[in-house]
């Protein structure tokens, strides 16, 4: 006879699996970038497509990861769309070098930049810089899309941005090799000049201010693009390129060569040893995680799932129990885990806690973990499923606030590196004590079916459903029992759609939505990304309440 508790196990399985399965099936559909059509023309050309240029570039066998393969999904649906924001950015090794390799999708607008286009770049830019690792940048692009000049131009964070960093990685040594592979114009010509060195691929390849075309207005000159700006000017005349290539692969042989040769850079010096597997199979998270994100479980199983076999050492095992503070090992790498637990748990005084929720004894645990791992040079990898602090007078009685903010001070002032994983819901302060984006995690990742919101899609519905009906009340519109059905209805609908892990992972909001599984590659090579990158500073809280 079959259990309650294995068909239980059973059916979030099959719903874990159908997530995870749609995420797959997303993804290939985002690899096409514009379209296979749009691919076979480029190849028609003599030019490689963007992913098969970054395929070819890295390394066999090597372990690599996509940033950022949902952003843009569902977005700019009026120009039609802008699959993986027209630029694929992966971590990766190149010359047996970790570096990351930035690439232009010529297939989707002509490479053109939207404003997620310029945020990705960013985005990969900021890896690069906080790991003091290589950056690639594989250019074909149009240039700005213009319909959308105005949230890509002018402000801090957009397209001029790109520049600046360039000019800051120069000065900090970290290495940049451009390989201009088709269009390169306007100011997107500057990001191949700032780097190191600079590749043009003879033929296919042009760089130019402006185009034969606007030459031609401006200032009456008649000129051909590739006279105008083509490899053998660039290469012979303004010595503009460092390298003229004959084609796509001899420019990636090219990047390969000059890679091989780079040396190695000083270690931060995190503690790795041969690694093993897991004392569960990884593929159990299947199992234990329900896709209904108002359900209990154990934590301690999923961290059996994701964790080097016997190297848990557990702080503080007995205090603050909706928090779970350890020691432990990923793919042979130390790491600070810092967990939601989800289920029920009793405190000291046989008070029930609520599994999700971080109450005041929680926060002064996880405070003083961080502080050890900071000391001892442990990277952090935060487990989120939060639904919030405790709230309520016996919480606020004996200082929530004090004892979260020392949490959220200890979190953001950490100098190690820090690893957020969302595998269930993000709420509220929660999502902040626990390594949000604002808190700079070195990568955020989100599992299929997370959510991400100030609060729950039924209590927040029911507030704004307040706001609305008090507005339409002013305006002198009655509400009767099914007009305010209807409201709630529609106001959840919305809400709930941008609590969506797609909604989050489009706008950049996490690096990846990954299946479970992959979760321990995913922070092996981020901490070996990180590894990099010595710490310069000490960890400090500074004037805090105690």
């Amino acid at each position: 006879m079959v259990s309650k508790t294995d068909l239980v196990l059973e059916k979030n399985k099959d719903q874990n699996k159908v997530l995870v399965s749609e995420l797959q099936q997303k993804t290939a559909q985002i690899k096409l970038g514009g379209g296979k059509s749009k691919l076979e023309k480029i190849r028609s050309t003599g030019k490689m497509t963007a992913r098969e240029r970054v395929d070819y570039l890295l390394d066999d066998d090597s372990e690599n990861i996509e940033i950022g393969a949902l952003a843009g999904y569902g977005m700019y649906e009026e120009e039609g769309g802008c699959p993986a924001a027209g630029v694929i950015v992966v971590i990766g090794y190149v010359g047996k070098k970790l570096c990351i390799v930035v690439a232009n999708d010529a297939s989707v607008k002509a490479g053109a930049w939207f404003p997620i286009s310029a945020k990705k770049n960013l985005r990969a830019q900021e890896i690069a810089i906080e790991n003091r690792i290589p950056i690639i940048y594989l250019v074909d692009s149009a240039g700005v899309f213009l319909p959308r000049q105005d949230e890509i131009f002018p402000d801090k964070e957009h397209f001029g941005r790109i520049f600046r960093n360039n000019a800051l990685m120069s000065s900090e040594g970290i290495v940049q090799i451009s390989a201009v592979m088709g269009s390169c114009v306007a100011g997107g010509a500057y990001l191949p000049i700032m780097s190191d060195e600079a590749i043009i691929v003879d033929k296919t390849a042009s760089i130019f201010l402006a185009g034969s075309y606007l030459v031609k207005a401006a200032i009456g000159e008649d000129i051909d693009n590739e006279t105008l700006g083509g490899a053998t000017t660039h290469s012979e005349i303004s010595g503009i390129t460092d390298y003229k290539a004959k084609d796509d692969s001899d420019a990636l042989n090219r990047i390969k060569s000059l890679m091989e040769k780079i040396g190695d850079p000083p270690k931060a010096g995190f503690s790795r040893i041969e690694t093993c597997l897991p004392k569960e199979k990884m593929e159990n998270i299947y199992n234990i995680l329900p896709t209904d994100k108002t359900l209990p479980y154990d934590t301690y199983r999923i961290i059996d799932c994701l964790i080097d076999a016997d190297s848990m050492e557990e702080y503080k095992a007995d205090y603050g129990k909706t928090m779970i503070t350890a020691y432990a090992r990923i793919n042979g790498w130390a790491v600070g885990i810092v967990a939601n637990q989800r289920k029920m748990v009793k405190n000291k005084q046989g008070e029930t806690q609520f599994g999700g929720v971080i109450y005041g004894d929680a926060a002064d645990k996880s405070t003083r973990f961080i502080a050890n791992c900071n000391q001892r040079k442990i990277p952090l990898v935060f487990l989120q499923d939060v639904t919030g602090f405790m709230v309520g007078s016996k919480a606020e009685h004996n200082g929530i606030i004090k004892d979260g903010a020392k949490m959220v001070n200890a979190m953001a002032n950490s100098v190690v590196p820090k690893f957020t994983i969302i595998m269930g819901n993000s709420s509220g302060a929660g999502n902040y004590a626990m390594c949000g984006r604002a808190f700079d995690p070195r990568l955020i990742l989100a599992w299929p079916g997370s959510k991400m919101a100030v609060m729950g899609g039924e209590q927040a519905a029911k507030v704004l459903l307040q706001i609305e009906k008090s507005k339409l009340k002013k305006e002198g519109e009655k509400i009767d029992p099914k007009k305010e059905k209807d409201l709630l209805k529609g106001i959840k609908s919305r809400y709930d759609k941008q609590t969506q892990a797609y909604y989050a992972a489009a706008r950049l909001w996490t690096d990846a939505l990954i299946d479970p599984i992959e979760t321990r590659k995913w922070i092996g090579l981020g901490i070996a990304a990180a590894n990099h990158a010595p710490i310069q500073k000490r960890f400090n809280m500074g004037i805090l309440q105690v």
